[in-house]
């Protein structure tokens, strides 16, 4: 399918094209700003599907919304009634096509062509009235809040939040991508009239910058954000896009001794503990035992021994571990437990545990196997 993008170097476009060429459309038409407007003509003579995502949102003068929203749409519109091309068109407008200001206005004349073209020619449209669209590529500083706030945040950089109280709809860049993909088959969800992402998140402007401070923190804290929630899930995606190139990785504490290194890499309140132990060669750590705390052990590199003793029996249970052969050892509570590296080089074990350390309630009584 030869594909039309207008607006393809845009936050949206760039997103679109990406997705369009990993699921295998390679006959893309790509215009924008810096295009040739002679090539427009031949772009739209063969085009059989028509993104229209060129717009503008920051004019320098308030004319140049109406130019770009308005008068692009025609020219665009224009060229294809020129070269008898219906090929089906979808639109990005904006909820603010529903407010008297300069900006909804220029974008309620975009859609009334649209929708004039369609009635004339009978080609389908899609007209999608997007609400604040975030996620990767979002340029800062410029349209969009939470862009702004994923790049000061974790840049240190100043916050201007007027009113935190203030209720925002977001639709996250995937999601709007996965609906217009799905219109190149006819397949769009509609309401009176106007086509709409599945999912809208409904957020207090306050609270998306509390998550992103969150998200900055948990690089120190080691906590893992909430995946379970569908917005905090995408919004910590979005703010890692934002991280500078120099900053992706981060120091974590190692407790090290004459035995080895045992690190936290990640701690939450509800999944637990997540951690990698380093044993020297012929070194034995552990010989302690659990009321409820439980773990799992997954030798990764080296070979070992992990021993047992339940609790006020005298017998010792061995599983032997190696990195060569990957499997998971469940620490049950009641049973004293080591763990022996046997090899001639250092053992690396990662360890989960069902909840984070508490050194106020350890639950950890040391006893040898």
């Amino acid at each position: 399918m030869k594909i039309l993008v207008t607006g393809a170097h845009g936050f949206v476009g760039k997103n679109l094209i990406a997705e369009l060429r990993s699921k295998g459309y390679e006959d893309l038409y790509l215009y924008d700003l810096d295009t040739d407007p002679v090539l427009l003509n031949s772009y739209t003579k063969d085009c059989e599907f028509v993104f229209h995502l060129a717009g503008v949102n920051r004019p320098k003068d308030e004319e140049e919304f109406m130019q770009g929203n308005f008068g692009f749409t025609d020219t665009l519109l224009a060229s294809l009634k020129k070269n008898q091309n219906t090929c089906p068109i979808l639109i990005t407008s904006s909820i603010q096509a529903k407010l008297d200001n300069p900006y909804g206005r220029s974008k309620k004349a975009g859609e009334d062509l649209l929708f004039s073209y369609a009635k004339e020619t009978m080609a389908s449209v899609y007209v999608f009235r997007l609400p604040n669209v975030f996620g990767k590529w979002c340029r800062p500083n410029y349209n969009s809040a939470v862009a702004t706030f994923c790049y000061n945040i974790v840049r240190d950089l100043p916050l201007t939040v007027n009113d935190p109280d203030v209720v925002m709809n977001l639709v996250y860049i995937d999601d709007v991508i996965q609906a217009f993909i799905a219109a190149l088959n006819g397949d769009v969800l509609k309401e009176e009239g106007f086509c709409k992402v599945s999912t809208i998140h409904t957020v207090k402007l306050g609270r998306v910058v509390e998550l992103l401070k969150e998200f900055k923190e948990s690089r120190k804290n080691l906590s893992v954000p909430n995946m379970a929630d569908s917005f905090e899930k995408v919004l910590y995606s979005t703010s890692l896009s934002y991280l500078p190139e120099d900053q992706f990785s981060y120091p974590l504490k190692m407790n090290t001794d004459n035995r080895g290194s045992f690190t936290e890499i990640l701690r939450t309140a509800e999944r637990g503990q997540f951690s990698v132990n380093i044993s020297k060669p012929g070194i034995t750590k552990g010989n302690h035992w659990h009321h409820t705390k439980n773990e799992k052990f997954l030798v990764v590199s080296g070979k070992g021994l992990i021993q047992f003793r339940k609790i006020g029996t005298e017998k010792v249970i061995d599983y032997h571990v190696s990195g060569e052969k990957l499997e998971v050892v469940d620490i049950p509570p009641g049973y004293t437990h080591n763990i022996i590296n046997l090899g001639d080089e250092d053992m690396v074990t990662f360890m989960w545990a069902n909840e984070p350390f508490n050194p106020e309630k350890p639950d950890t009584i040391f006893e040898k196997v």
